[in-house]
């Protein structure tokens, strides 16, 4: 894990994770220059590189100052940006009633330097907007723990699909729910909605390290499409109880895991539905021995 890599100041974030393979590499790059965005990138080479030329990034026009060496062991890449956060109001049969959205490109972002844990390969990136009076984002924070919350079932899944036959794809996974509490429990679900995947044809968001990387191929070679997920309450009471909104997301390259049974809960099933059944069955041996017995008793008459 590294962050800033080449770059000795702590003003901006860009936190890269690689791991390594007997034949290939993985490369996962965080920033906060711009939108919130990852960059995904896949190689066939176990000793790839990301190279990063600051000036450029730092500039203007970004272009070309993000690129893995060497460029022809590149075989995937994807990128996902976070633009803005949508909260509506209440729902009704005319349509989402919306509070004014966020964009989290004016937000300031705090150093990922002092949450870094590169042992556990974790860090926290907090931000707020640049103009926040209420303070309401001061204790804010891009968490993807949601182990406390396994009754919800409904899990949806963004897959990209190949155009060159590569197995090498990304996902983007979430629970369709995201919670009013620091500890989330069933009881403080929040309604998540998302709408279709739509081809974005309008102007692309300012994420320096989606362009650094992509270039000039981003909206001409490369397919940009943009999702909607919105949060809230069917009578638009929820922020005023609860005050405050986590939401998880899963990001990765292959096929999304598919939720299944741990070891425990299928014990746990199987002992919940085995004892009955085998007390059942000892008691109907019991009956039939107890009769045997029974009869067993008198002599034959000759």
């Amino acid at each position: 894990m590294q962050y800033n890599p080449g770059w000795n100041g702590s003003s901006v974030n860009l936190l890269h994770v690689r791991a390594a393979g007997p034949a290939d590499s993985l490369h996962y790059v965080w920033s906060s220059i711009g939108a919130p965005a990852v960059l995904l990138v896949a190689t066939r080479s176990p000793s790839s590189a990301l190279r990063v030329n600051w000036t450029q990034l730092l500039s203007p026009s970004p272009a070309g100052a993000v690129w893995i060496d060497p460029p022809d062991s590149v075989v995937y890449s994807t990128a996902v940006v976070f633009t803005k956060l949508f909260e509506f109001t209440e729902a009704k049969p005319s349509g989402e009633l919306f509070y004014p959205t966020y964009d989290l490109s004016e937000f300031s972002w705090d150093s990922l330097n002092h949450t870094l844990n590169h042992t556990a390969l974790t860090a926290e990136l907090s931000g707020a907007p640049a103009t926040d009076p209420g303070g309401s984002f001061a204790n804010g924070s891009r968490s993807i723990d949601d182990e406390y919350t396994p009754t919800i079932f409904e899990v949806l899944s963004l897959v990209a699909e190949s155009q060159n036959g590569s197995s090498t794809l990304g996902f983007l996974q979430w629970k369709a729910t995201a919670y009013g509490s620091r500890s989330p429990r069933r009881e403080d679900g929040i309604r998540c909605r998302a709408q279709g995947l739509q081809v974005a044809n309008w102007t692309l968001p300012a994420s320096s390290i989606v362009q650094a990387y992509f270039g000039d191929s981003l909206g001409s070679t490369c397919t940009v499409s943009a999702l909607n997920v919105s949060f809230g309450g069917e009578e638009g009471q929820v922020y005023q109880e609860k005050r405050y909104l986590s939401w998880s997301v899963l990001l990765g390259f292959g096929q999304p895991p598919r939720d299944t049974f741990s070891v425990l809960v299928i014990s746990i099933t199987a002992m919940a539905l085995g004892t009955p059944l085998a007390m059942l069955l000892l008691g109907s041996c019991l009956v039939l021995l107890a009769r045997r017995r029974r009869y067993s008793e008198y002599e034959p008459i000759n």
